[in-house]
């Protein structure tokens, strides 16, 4: 029998790791100078936790039970995980909160077939207890800071609004609505079509899939539509493209059909794309959800917040075709070698010497078992750019500088 990792389960080997780490490494910079803090939350939780009052389908988490007959749920996601942590674990504190989060989520997916991925990597950042035009812009130019320092230059982001959207979908009767914003959702023109519409609603349902461009067009278009109970909405929309448009070569497009499959959030959402790959990616989505953390208050005490996550592994496909990503995985400085078996104290000592440098030194001490040129083949092999011969007697190690062996 050869054991594989679990259904949807993968593996990271070293150089996955190291190219894993390089993304990581230069998006967490950015959230600690935008002032966030990293947050570590269960990786198991329960299944109303994790469902955020029906925002999250059921049939998207991979459910467990324990011994106590718990509905138990490895997160989707985290923004749900992170809002009970706030409200459970995190009282009293002086808001805003901005907490970052490096982590695995797992997603079933209804065409589950034979190591259909299901388990992913996400980083990302929860804005906690601000509302308003400066939160929600300060977690765009925070997410456009984190793209730059990939870095990637082919991207925009797709920028709506759940607040406007919801209205704009009102004037459906309700046993028709779920269906016409699934076919928003999708862009299913087809489906629109053919659902038994007025006249008038089925041209007001085809406005909404074209309210999508540039972001004036967009603005003039929502301002000719009866939308007086999302007046304030659509002003302060109106202002965020404002204040982020005037940092210039925002590249930022308004599409007030964006509906995202999670149903949590109350106001802008947002997704960023790839533009240079002949496969458009989504590299993130966030938005912003200010009844989210009441779900999990004891007086149903609401708290705005507002987030993103990025996708690490949509992240790697696009810099792994710019040769950005580490080919290989880091090497080893030294290789100390114990001449005789009553040197190894020696060796012993003489690598841990070499790894007090104040810059990081890779010290690996040979293991015995080979002879001389079995040792200087392993250290050409593995890149190891010096030996120390280290002897019993307390002498200074012979120092061998090797090359690397011609492989043409």
């Amino acid at each position: 029998m050869v054991y594989q990792p679990a259904a949807g389960a993968r593996d990271l080997l070293p150089l996955d790791v190291a190219q894993k780490r390089w993304i990581e490494d230069r998006l967490e910079p950015v959230f600690h100078r935008w002032g966030y803090h990293r947050i570590i939350t269960s990786t198991l939780e329960r299944m109303d936790t994790l469902m955020a009052g029906g925002a999250i389908q059921r049939s998207a988490v991979i459910q467990l039970q324990n011994a106590e007959d718990e509905e138990l749920g490895l997160r989707p996601e985290l923004t749900a995980s992170i809002a009970r942590a706030a409200v459970t674990r995190m009282g009293g504190v002086t808001y805003p909160q901005r907490l970052y989060y490096n982590a695995n989520v797992f997603q079933h997916t209804r065409e589950f077939k034979q190591n259909y991925q299901q388990e992913f990597y996400q980083a990302g950042v929860e804005l906690l207890g601000s509302g308003g035009l400066l939160a929600d812009a300060e977690v765009l130019l925070l997410l456009a800071d984190c793209l730059q320092a990939l870095p990637l230059s082919e991207w925009h982001l797709i920028l709506g609004d759940a607040g406007i959207t919801r209205s704009l979908l009102e004037a459906f009767p309700s046993d028709l609505r779920g269906q016409v914003r699934s076919a928003i959702a999708h862009l299913d023109r087809v489906t629109i079509d053919t659902l038994p519409l007025s006249d008038e609603l089925r041209e007001r349902a085809r406005i909404i899939l074209d309210l999508r461009g540039k972001p004036s067009d967009v603005l003039e278009k929502v301002s000719r539509l009866s939308l007086e109970q999302s007046q304030e909405a659509v002003a302060n929309l109106k202002s965020l493209v404002q204040l982020i448009e005037s940092r210039g070569n925002f590249p930022l497009i308004l599409d007030l059909s964006l509906i995202q499959t999670i149903d949590y959030y109350t106001g802008i959402v947002f997704e960023v794309v790839s533009d240079g790959d002949a496969q458009v990616r989504v590299l993130g989505r966030g938005g912003r959800y200010d009844q989210l953390l009441g779900l999990y208050h004891p007086q149903g005490k609401n708290t705005p917040g507002i987030g993103f996550a990025l996708y690490i592994e949509d992240l790697y496909q696009i810099l792994l075709s710019t040769q950005q990503l580490p080919q290989a995985i880091p090497t080893s400085n030294w290789l100390v070698v114990a001449e005789t078996s009553d040197a190894y104290t020696a060796a012993f000592a003489y690598a841990a010497k070499l790894r007090t440098s104040t810059h990081l030194v890779r010290v690996e001490l040979d293991l015995g078992g080979r002879d001389t040129q079995a040792i200087q083949e392993y250290a050409r092999d593995r890149n190891i750019a010096q030996i120390a011969w280290v002897k019993a007697d307390g002498s200074p190690p012979i120092i061998e500088s090797l090359t690397k062996l011609n492989t043409d």
